[in-house]
């Protein structure tokens, strides 16, 4: 008999990061996250400090390529010790008299589709066809540009959906998701941009995407990817969506993405997944001043809404949506290592996560603007003015 797909999923994800060379797993309990091998983050300002006392340390460490206003140093010599390193020059005792020095690992970053990554707990289900959106909804969203950072949009996206994805976004060749491990099987995450892109048209039918690349289809990724997205929009965008995050060492701020972010144009609203763990631990950048931060509530099938047992929650959550949905995919077959079941998908698939709750606020913020006249930071403040739904789950987008 085969495990429960969930744990056969889980397992898929463990396999596709150690199929990442360079990704490690920190796994102290309740603190965990993925980094970088040999890379280690500071700033400009203190990377010479840095360096040198790396050295004092005895501690090999070269000058990387700097991004998002950060200053890479790399340790060939040190894959794994990064996150000792990290303590260590946090430790004030190390600099007697002196500021301590901002360091932090690079992390990697997940799409939050629950478990310790935050990814989705469960690959898609078979999902019923979407009927097509309701005559004069175009209207809804006209004119706003949502950009969806994530793992790219399907190549055959506007010809499977042409209702729903046609002539909504511009096909570039860089922001394809390529979705498939081989033949017609997905990746682990494979599909998970162009779900995202159809929850947003949902929300607000008349909207256009931009989307920008920031994950491989197993859903991994980097804080230079992920900042990297954040400022290569082709288009003018008012909203951004982020259905991904990572935990950091310590639960300190990314400060990549956190540089990324300061640099988008002013008044752009950028709304983010909570993440899938069920902690209150923070993700990033949902956790960033500024983010919309987004938990899940789970529809059942009384119509009924509850917290999501898997959502991340806390205070620095500002809204939360159903996190359970029907949306835009493409066609293919499901087929976890250990598990005889197949399932073939035709277009469109039922998923689960903090990644499909996001989406649905980003677009209820578009069309918000078009409904009321309003701008991006109007629309978003208008939405979260309601009660909280439900502690640490902040207020609930319809």
């Amino acid at each position: 008999m085969s495990e429960p797909r969930e744990e056969l999923y889980r397992k898929a994800f463990d396999a596709a990061i150690r199929a990442h060379q360079d990704f490690r797993l920190h796994p102290e309990p309740g603190r965990e996250f993925l980094f970088v091998a040999r890379e280690l983050l500071t700033t400009p300002e203190d990377v010479l400090r840095v360096s040198r006392k790396l050295s004092q340390n005895h501690v090999v460490n070269e000058r990387g390529r700097d991004f998002a206003g950060v200053a890479r140093l790399v340790l060939p010599r040190n894959p794994d010790d990064v996150p000792a390193i990290v303590r260590l020059l946090r430790d004030p005792r190390q600099w007697p008299g002196e500021r301590v020095p901002f360091v932090q690992p690079h992390h990697v970053v997940v799409g939050h589709g629950g478990n310790m990554h935050g990814h989705p707990g469960q690959p898609p289900h078979v999902g019923q066809p979407l009927p097509d959106p309701p005559a004069g909804s175009e209207s809804r969203g006209r004119g706003v540009v949502v950009g969806v950072v994530d793992t790219g949009i399907s190549r055959t996206a506007a010809t499977d959906h042409p209702r729903w994805l046609g002539g909504a976004f511009l096909a570039r060749t860089d922001e394809v998701d390529a979705a498939y491990a081989y033949d017609d099987v997905f990746a682990v995450e494979g599909g998970h941009g162009t779900f995202v892109a159809g929850v947003v048209r949902q929300a607000a039918p008349g909207v256009r995407v931009d989307p920008e690349k920031a994950l491989d289809p197993t859903g991994l990724g980097t804080e230079e990817d992920l900042a990297r997205a954040l400022t290569s929009f082709d288009e003018r965008v008012h909203v951004v969506n982020v259905s991904l995050g990572c935990f950091t060492q310590d639960d300190v701020a990314s400060e990549p993405v956190r540089r990324a972010l300061q640099k988008l144009p002013a008044g752009v609203v950028v709304v983010a997944s909570a993440g899938n763990q069920g902690t209150t631990r923070p993700s990033w950048p949902a956790a960033l001043p500024g983010v919309v931060g987004v938990a899940a509530v789970a529809r059942e099938r009384d119509g009924s809404q509850a917290p999501a047992c898997y959502s991340n929650h806390g205070h620095w959550v500002d809204a939360c949506a159903v996190g359970n949905r029907t949306s835009t995919y493409l066609r293919g077959r499901w087929v976890l290592p250990g598990d005889s079941r197949v399932d073939v998908y035709d277009r469109f698939a039922y998923w689960l996560g903090t990644s499909f709750a996001a989406p649905h606020v980003a677009g209820r913020i578009a069309e918000t603007m078009t409904t009321h006249g309003l701008s991006a930071t109007a629309a978003r403040d208008q939405l979260l003015a309601g009660t909280e739904f439900f502690p640490g789950y902040g207020t609930l987008v319809e």
